[in-house]
């Protein structure tokens, strides 16, 4: 009896085991799981930083953007003057929307007509939208880099959701670089032609607006003969808009 008393009992191999394991994957570091659960978290509050961007600029002017930065520091400041799109010329504006963009009121973000256009032309047509061009400038950096063209097709239809087409077109004309470190169409105005933009003839907003694919290299101020072509060009095109109703979304 007293050697049947003293026998141990087996010691249960389950209370071991879950320790053993749990000590075994810490040894391993993180799991593939791990990885995956750690970068949707990223990711979520990536698209949650932006859409509280989107929402704040829908009311709130932004004061910089990334490329503005970049350019301050890489030339010791820019020149840039914000101002509402109701103290900028109408024919401003409309010259802006027809050489960037005629069918700006009609698409939700993407022209898919110019999309194919471009497509069957080749790479050497651009096909970005106004409202493109502002979630570039605004919320991400430049160039053509894949992962920034994805973040771009992912935020323009939520600009276009929260932002009113005036917004996007007035938030436009103050970013857009219309010269080596100018920055928006009322600094354009006062460095081109020594007027603010309200002021700005018809002539000198189809220059400004000319200027645009290629502002480094292209002076209003000074045009070449392309440029005043292409200048009377956009002039026709923003009278072609006003008439045709292209124009109605952003005008009172």
């Amino acid at each position: 009896m007293a050697r049947a008393a003293s026998k141990k009992k087996p010691a249960r191999k389950g209370r071991t085991a879950a320790p053993r394991k749990r000590a075994a994957e810490q040894r391993e570091g993180f799991t593939l799981r791990d990885v995956l659960r750690w970068a949707g978290r990223g990711g979520a509050a990536i698209a949650a930083l932006f859409l509280a961007f989107v929402l704040l600029f829908a009311i709130v002017n932004p004061v910089m953007t990334p490329y503005m930065m970049a350019e301050s520091w890489r030339r010791g400041g820019v020149t840039r003057d914000w101002v509402r799109l109701e103290d900028i010329a109408p024919q401003m504006a409309r010259s802006v929307v027809a050489a960037e963009d005629a069918n700006f009121c009609l698409h939700w973000g993407f022209d898919m007509h110019q999309i194919r256009a471009a497509i069957e032309e080749g790479a050497g047509r651009g096909a970005s939208t106004i409202t493109q061009q502002v979630v570039k400038n605004v919320f991400l950096w430049q160039g053509r880099s894949w992962p920034r063209k994805a973040l771009e097709a992912l935020l323009t239809p939520v600009v276009e959701l929260v932002w009113t087409k005036r917004r996007i077109l007035e938030v436009y004309l103050n970013v857009a670089e219309t010269g080596p470190g100018v920055f928006g169409v009322q600094s354009a105005a006062e460095v081109y032609f020594k007027r603010p933009a309200a002021k700005l003839t018809e002539a000198q907003a189809g220059l400004i607006a000319a200027a645009l694919p290629d502002p480094k290299g292209r002076n209003p101020a000074r045009p070449s003969g392309y440029l005043t072509r292409r200048a009377g060009e956009i002039a026709d095109g923003a009278d072609t808009i006003r008439a045709d109703g292209r124009a109605a979304c952003f005008e009172d």
